[in-house]
């Protein structure tokens, strides 16, 4: 055998299994760039999963026929990560709707107002704190009177006359951030200081899965009581976003979703699906693209720590796409800015699609394909079978579809 032969079979693998790269980083420089860092050293464990997210988000998610949908939980507004991270990338043209707890968007304001919030301990001593009027989270403070200032912000927009309809939480979010790009112009600050505004400035719309859970909507039912007639619509929530995943798909293109945290933003995320194939009857597959960075574990149950694959069995995710999904086990403040830096490295800036301009267009869509699977056209394969009787006169699908509900119980 010649010593070439000898060679290749002692670094050739024998196995499948041993087809990934040999892990041998380079040492770690100070001049090591974050890009080059997530490649070159995330080898093992919750590092490779976010080399993994890192390359999902870019090389697939971020194609331009791809609509990327992104939760955001945890208080990340006042730790700064609005600013560093989300409204770069919403500039970017990497973030095409959001859905968020009510409380980032509060807390965002005052970024965007120029008020002061601080690093601080998570030692600091709470009834001290309490005397001298400062608010903790964990290891962020700030005075009392930022809450004050924030809720009389929102009470003085919330008298305005634009404000006296009902509407969706993209609507009401679109228009408070005009509000505060407003303020921060008048104060020599830019949009960028502002989820809100930035959001306004790029037409991104903002959903809040649970309005009444934040200040925004303690405010709002202040407003309520004085006689306002504000409210939120929340059915316009539930359509909306469904009619947003639905106008990707039906135009050609893929639905991703980029999930930070979990909780309720995160159902609300996911629910698009289930509510265009079961609810709406629409025939629909699922989203196509898959990334959560999240530390909740998925054997307690609950959804934050639920997988992709679980997902598919609720209709939310296609079931020929997990493949193409991600779970970081990782600290969102610590994922995101390094998924940011590789992301803005390693990609050129989209063109935005500014969801929030198309909301009656992909709304029309909706309701037309509403009319369409209700008249036996284009009906959903995950929807009931008496149903799908009924709405083709008794003539039975190709599919199976799901068991009727009188059906449940029986043989």
């Amino acid at each position: 055998m010649s010593e070439k032969k000898k060679n290749d079979q002692k670094t050739t693998p024998k196995s499948r299994f041993l087809s990934g790269r040999r892990i041998a980083p380079r040492p770690v420089t100070g001049s090591v760039k974050a890009a080059d860092l997530v490649e070159s050293t995330f080898s093992a464990y919750n590092a490779a999963r976010l080399r993994e997210a890192c390359a999902l988000f870019v090389e697939k998610m971020l194609e331009e026929d791809v609509t990327v949908g992104v939760s955001v939980t945890g208080a990340l507004t006042p730790a700064g990560l609005g600013l560093s991270c989300l409204n770069p990338l919403m500039k970017a043209g990497f973030i095409d709707w959001v859905i968020s707890t009510g409380a980032n968007l509060y807390h965002d304001v005052p970024h965007g107002l120029g008020m002061a919030i601080h690093e601080g301990r998570p030692t600091f001593d709470d009834v001290a704190l309490r005397e001298e009027g400062i608010i903790r989270i964990y290891d962020i403070v700030f005075p009392y009177e930022v809450l004050l200032d924030t809720d009389a912000f929102f009470r003085e927009i919330l008298k305005a006359k634009e404000f006296q309809r009902s509407m969706s939480t993209a609507e009401f979010h679109n228009l408070a951030g005009r509000y505060v790009a407003a303020r921060a112009k008048a104060m020599g600050l830019g949009v960028d200081q502002s989820v809100l505004a930035s959001a306004h400035a790029y037409g991104v719309p903002l959903y809040t899965s649970s309005p009444g859970d934040s200040s925004i909507g303690m405010n709002v039912a202040r407003q309520a009581l004085e006689g306002g007639a504000f409210a939120f619509d929340v059915s316009a929530d539930v359509n909306e976003t469904a009619s947003i995943v639905l106008a990707a798909k039906r135009n050609g293109g893929k639905s991703a979703v980029l999930i930070l945290g979990g909780g309720s933003p995160k159902n609300f995320l996911l629910q698009t699906e289930p509510q265009i194939q079961e609810v709406l009857g629409i025939d629909e597959a699922g989203h196509d693209y898959f990334l959560q960075i999240t530390d909740a574990r998925p054997d307690t149950g609950g959804l934050s720590g639920a997988t992709p694959a679980e997902a598919v069995s609720w209709g939310k995710i296609d079931p020929t796409k997990l493949p193409d999904t991600v779970v970081c086990y990782l600290d969102t403040t610590v994922a995101l800015p390094l998924l940011t830096a590789y992301a803005l490295a390693r990609h050129k800036p989209r063109k935005r699609r500014r969801l929030f301009d198309q909301r009656v267009a992909n709304m029309d869509a909706l309701r037309q394909a509403f009319d369409d699977a209700q008249h036996g056209k284009g009906v959903s394969k995950r929807a009931p079978v008496d149903r799908v009787e009924q709405l083709t006169g008794g003539k039975k699908k190709a599919h199976a579809g799901f068991r009727s509900h009188s059906s449940f119980g029986k043989k």
